[in-house]
């Protein structure tokens, strides 16, 4: 058996990530000049079966031999396309399929005998990124021609159909189980020896972005008097704030803007939005300011004046220091670095992605890239004027701070 050409074969539930994978490790091996190439079930069935038909959830049922004799043909195809490919000019062959149960993964192992064969298994199970990678999965072209909600429920019993025969990773040569959304590996096994390896596992735990636009809500009445928190809307310059930022991303191609619940985030993000074409705003409650508690709404001034404790104390110590019946920075660490997970994880169709978030939020953000000291967190420049552009791969790190105006 040769040793220096690879198969990766992917496998996972549906809207588990598993396509997202295939195109990442697919241009993480591009870039070292390892030629790639992706063979997705998926896109065959859509080529060669009406989208009526595979839209529909029966299709799937383990219970349709028409169905899946056709699905296994399809699969059988693929085999043979990665096989040619490998026997010529490739060097890595990504099956990118489900591959739920046992039966097909062993005829697989049997037909790809030639080189050596790897298994990635995506593990996801968040309650709420499943549902939302769902509804992104629904608005695909393959469900154009049914209303939303028929459509999700047609793609839940989809996924249901493919959980009757689902077997995790257990018995095959060599695996990794990785969990999608936090890009960690829960489980490996090594019999053989895979060539890339290293290459291989080092990506599938990276967190990468190739264009982050991160900015601060527009400006707000809150933010003229100097006060915390609230749900305030945008002022008239704030307004003219946002309308600049959507003219200046006017010719860059935004799929989804990630913002908070808050309505200032949203009305920012939907200036934007307005100048794109199909761009998705998405509200993530991971990215809300931080919970400043009996504080909220109050001025510093006013902290100062009434609660002169609180104000000292978090003075000395304002990384750590959690607002009465509120939070810290400290505190919402995790819940912005789940917010920055569950977004990455979403946006699959454009390199470009945008998060409208607030000063406490987009500090703590940066710093999950720029790898502040705790006690400098509280002090990154976030102002409102000028947004910042982040770039963080295995092999390029930009920080750049611009204008918009």
């Amino acid at each position: 058996m040769s040793d220096d050409k690879l198969y990766i074969v992917l496998m996972g539930l549906p809207a588990r990530g598993k396509s997202t994978l295939a195109v990442r490790l697919r241009e993480a091996f591009h870039k070292d000049s390892i030629h790639t190439r992706i063979f997705n079930n998926g896109n065959l069935r859509r080529i060669y079966r009406p989208i009526k038909e595979t839209s529909c959830a029966e299709f799937y049922s383990p219970n349709n031999p028409a169905a899946v004799a056709l699905r296994e043909k399809f699969a059988c195809m693929n085999m043979e396309r990665a096989k040619a490919y490998l026997r010529n000019s490739g060097q890595v062959a990504i099956l990118d399929a489900t591959n739920a149960g046992r039966r097909r993964r062993e005829m697989i192992e049997e037909y790809l005998d030639d080189h050596p064969l790897f298994f990635i298994e995506c593990v996801n199970d968040d309650d709420d990124i499943v549902p939302l990678s769902i509804l992104e999965k629904t608005k695909l072209p393959e469900f154009a021609q049914l209303d939303s909600k028929t459509a999700e429920a047609e793609f839940l019993k989809r996924i249901n159909y493919y959980k009757m025969i689902y077997v995790s990773l257990k018995v095959e040569r060599n695996y990794v189980r990785l969990d999608s959304l936090q890009n960690n590996i829960i489980e490996e096994k090594h019999t053989d020896s895979i060539p890339l390896y290293a290459r291989l596992r080092d990506y599938l735990v990276t967190d990468e972005v190739k264009n982050l636009f991160l900015i601060r809500h527009a400006q707000t009445a809150y933010n003229m008097e100097d006060r915390i928190g609230g749900d305030s809307g945008l002022t008239s310059k704030g307004r003219e704030q946002a309308e600049a930022l959507g003219q200046f991303f006017v010719k860059k191609k935004i799929a989804y803007i990630f913002t908070s619940s808050k309505l200032r985030t949203k009305r920012t993000a939907e200036a934007i939005a307005e100048k794109q074409d199909d761009c998705r705003i998405i509200a993530l409650k991971e990215f809300d300011e931080i919970n400043a508690g009996v504080c909220e709404g109050m001025t510093y001034a006013e902290i100062e004046k009434k609660m002169p404790h609180v104000f000292r104390e978090r003075e000395a110590h304002k990384y750590a220091y959690v607002y009465p019946e509120g939070e810290s920075y400290a505190t919402m660490k995790s819940r912005i670095e789940a917010g920055i997970k569950k977004s990455f994880f979403l946006n699959r169709r454009a390199e470009n992605i945008m998060i409208v978030g607030h000063q406490a939020v987009n500090r703590l953000i940066l710093s999950h890239f720029l790898y502040r000291r705790d006690v400098d967190v509280p002090y990154i420049y976030i102002p409102q004027d000028r947004f910042y552009h982040i770039v963080s791969t295995q092999n390029k790190k930009l920080f750049e701070l611009k204008r918009y105006d």
